[in-house]
């Protein structure tokens, strides 16, 4: 099968709806570099909780960008889209398709369509700001965020600890908001990409969600997130720490809930992220949508553009 040169495939879907495998599946039939868009599978350390492809399945087939950093790390969207071009450019370079997967829409919008010009982080500004929130935390850094840009500190929520100290940063850095400065855009992409949708029915997705939280916990789960608090640079206001299933775990290794109270807030926080991905996904234009993995209706829709939705 002849693939169209120079051409990008978003392979999209909520929490569960079994996108790694399909990728996988895909890989099978074609050269192709797999590239991750999971802002939860850069962090090394945190494989249980993230439904992290396992070692062997990684050896076998590769995905770029999973376990590039610690969980005590900055990692940018900027620093996610330079990663990305970078990986989409070696696939180009290799005669690959890159088959870029993952539900992060945010990763996805600031790859395609480009991002503000802000200031680069620095390491001695994150640690300003890293150690500014372990002072003050999250709510009193916004408050902050509102007297220098009221219009930010209306779009970002109090407790988006990444977000508010990213927009801090830029204040800090450069001199102007990050309202002022995201009138600027640098570009997107600049080749075909074709966007695959995989989207079970909510009642399957549900159901996936709670047995795949359930089988977390019978392996070991708990013993991850102890592991990470026994490093003194993790906190709960993190980005890593602020994962689905970590936070409520970190509260519950902190007799703050029980352990019933732990799963059932797990399993209902990863219900809320599928339905802010589904809604994020039903939005996405010109894709091909599948209930189920059809490899045949994959293959001829990266080929031909046909067809668009799923019969």
């Amino acid at each position: 099968m002849s693939i169209q040169p120079n051409t990008a495939v978003f392979l999209m879907g909520p929490t569960a709806s079994g996108k790694t495998d399909f990728a996988i599946e895909l890989s099978k039939q074609f050269p192709v570099r797999l590239i991750s868009v999971d802002s939860a599978l850069i962090y090394k350390g945190m494989d249980i909780g993230t439904a992290k492809p396992n070692a062997e399945t990684l050896r076998q087939y590769p995905h770029q960008l999973i376990n590039i950093c610690n969980p005590e790390d900055s990692y940018s969207a900027f620093d996610f889209v330079q990663d990305a071009k970078t990986q989409i450019q070696i696939a180009f370079n290799n005669n690959e398709t890159p088959i870029l997967v993952g539900g992060t829409a945010f990763y996805f919008n600031a790859l395609e369509h480009g991002l503000s010009d802000l200031p680069e982080s620095t390491p001695e500004s994150r640690e300003k700001f890293t150690q500014l929130l372990c002072e003050k935390g999250a709510s009193t850094l916004h408050q902050d965020l509102a007297t220098i840009d009221p219009t930010a500190a209306k779009r970002i929520h109090p407790n988006d600890a990444q977000r508010i100290t990213r927009a801090l940063e830029v204040f800090d850095i450069s001199g102007k908001t990050l309202t002022e400065l995201q009138g600027n855009k640098q570009l997107g992409l600049t080749y075909p990409v074709k966007k695959i949708i995989l989207m079970p029915p909510r009642p399957e997705l549900h159901a996936r969600i709670e047995q795949r939280f359930l089988s977390m916990i019978d392996n070991d789960f708990l013993a991850e997130v102890k592991t990470l608090k026994q490093n003194p640079a993790l906190h709960e206001d993190l980005p890593s720490i602020r994962c689905v299933g970590y936070r409520q775990a970190w509260q519950y290794l902190n007799n703050e809930i029980d352990k019933a109270t732990m799963i059932e807030k797990s399993i209902i926080a990863t219900r809320q992220l599928c339905k802010r991905q589904s809604t994020w996904l039903r939005n996405e234009p010109n894709a091909l949508t599948l209930e189920m993995p059809d490899i045949t209706k994959a293959i001829e829709f990266i080929h031909n553009e046909r067809p668009l939705h799923d019969s």
